[in-house]
């Protein structure tokens, strides 16, 4: 038989081949980050029908060539544009993740690591952040006291009941901030200016504390000083439940001490619980706490019994308010919380949202306004993305040429990479491409079948010289 009969079959079955691969690319034009591939042919063997020789100094002939038949061609390679991004496309839904740069997530289905580019995940019934088509839990590193523990990576169970919930969390801070008009009707009355300050307990219960301003002006101290322009006292007055009920005695609680003063007509005033606030003539800002020049702060303070250790000792910074003319409008107001919203304490709260950052840690947002790290998403890179093997659904498994994976892995940002939420990352099959490489690879393979055809021509002709 001739050898171009059998070249031409290999180059069917090469042909054949490509076209397997095309259309699998086409086939996945909208699979969810899939990588597309390519074929690359290469000549089979030879048979030599004579060596080549050297040129011969003593007959002074010149070298010949090799005679050398080929027979046919085969598959070079497939390989995987993996480094090549697809597209974008916008889905809103927070559990879809594109991943950008040469990084892979990873995911377990029970007994092996594999790693993947498409990151439409969701929650399943147990609570753990899964892949939405195969169920493979989503590998990450977990929280402990608060912070990321980058170990072995683990599945990531979002819902656990820890996370359900924000615990409460008793009031440390509060402020008392704003505009102070010494011409304020209330401030000169008996009654005073009210100021409630809204706080919680370490168990989450909320609790209303009464404080009331009075201008402390010509007044006169228990040292016999009288009190200059600028000078207010700042008594608590009542500390009441979420049921309008008096805890003030079964608290504990003390503010300031108990201030004596002496009125213009020489009547004795004393006040419970309060402190003295001075105010600098010249601009105004805030000069002493109970006649220490630059304290900014008071404590409101608890008892130590058994029933009292619930709540914590709040520290009240003055620093915030100003003695300012304003028509007699007072905007001062005693607030939760330092100017930074920190020690403001919290009730229990609810787990009302997920979120998920670029750098692929997960939060979990609740109703009491607290955010709380649930864990984050850790990445595997490898030396040769290229000699991944594809397994299927979107996965693919190390083989010897990729390189391991260390079971810990590394933060999306370490090489500059980032997750976006919201988005996948599409297919990154080239359509006109594609078409193109059909096109000749359909004329390569009919070029071939007409091997096979002359190839038999020629031997039907050899057969019918017995004929003639």
């Amino acid at each position: 038989m001739m050898r171009s009969l059998y070249s031409g079959v290999s180059g069917l079955k090469t042909h054949q081949t490509k076209m397997d691969v095309i259309g699998n690319n086409i086939a996945n034009v909208n699979t969810v980050g899939y990588k597309s591939q390519n074929v690359t042919f290469q000549d089979v063997m030879y048979q030599t029908i004579s060596f080549a020789s050297g040129p011969n100094p003593n007959t002074g002939a010149g070298g010949v060539n090799a005679k050398q038949i080929g027979l046919g061609v085969t598959t070079g390679a497939i390989s995987t544009t993996i480094t090549t991004s697809g597209a974008t496309q916008t889905t809103n839904n927070p559990f879809d993740i594109r991943i950008t740069g040469d990084s892979f997530f990873v995911v377990n289905n029970g007994t092996q690591n594999y790693f993947t580019k498409a990151g439409n995940f969701t929650i399943d019934s147990a609570g753990n952040l899964v892949m939405s088509t195969t169920g493979y839990n989503v590998m990450g590193w977990q929280v402990v006291d608060g912070e990321i523990v980058k170990g072995t990576v683990s599945p990531l169970k979002l819902m656990a009941t820890a996370n359900l919930t924000s615990a409460p969390e008793a009031t440390t801070k509060a402020n008392f901030s704003g505009v102070v008009d010494k011409e304020n009707s209330d401030v000169n009355s008996a009654k005073g200016y009210v100021s409630n300050l809204e706080f919680y307990d370490a168990l989450g219960y909320a609790y209303k504390a009464n404080f009331t301003l009075h201008n402390a002006e010509g007044l006169t101290d228990a040292g016999g000083n009288l009190l200059p322009e600028g000078s207010f006292y700042m008594s608590l007055d009542d500390i009441l439940d979420g049921e309008n009920a008096s805890v003030l005695a079964s608290s504990g609680a003390t503010f300031g001490s108990t201030l004596n003063f002496t009125d213009a007509d020489g009547n004795p005033v004393t006040v419970n619980n309060a402190i003295l606030v001075t105010y600098n003539q010249a601009d105004g800002t805030l000069s002493a706490i109970d006649g220490t020049a630059g304290a900014t702060t008071s404590m409101l303070s608890f008892g130590t019994g058994p029933d009292q250790q619930k709540f914590s000792n709040i520290t009240v910074d003055f620093s915030g308010s100003q003695m300012k003319g304003n028509k007699g409008v007072m905007s001062a107001n005693i607030l939760k919380g330092d100017a930074n919203k920190d020690g403001t304490g919290r009730l229990l709260g609810k787990m009302i949202g997920i979120s998920i950052s670029n750098d692929g840690k997960i939060y979990g947002s609740y109703s009491n306004g607290d955010d709380k790290l649930l864990g984050q998403i850790a990445v595997a890179e490898f030396s040769n993305p290229s000699g991944l093997s594809k397994e299927g659904q979107n996965l693919y498994s190390a083989t010897l040429n990729s390189g391991d994976f260390d079971g810990i892995g590394i933060d999306i940002t370490a090489n500059n990479g980032s997750m976006a939420t919201g988005v996948l990352e599409m297919s990154n099959v080239d359509l006109s491409s594609e078409f193109t490489e059909m096109i000749t690879t359909q004329r390569g393979f009919q070029a071939n079948s007409r091997i096979i055809t002359v190839s038999d021509t020629m031997i039907e002709e050899l057969v019918n010289l017995k004929r003639g």
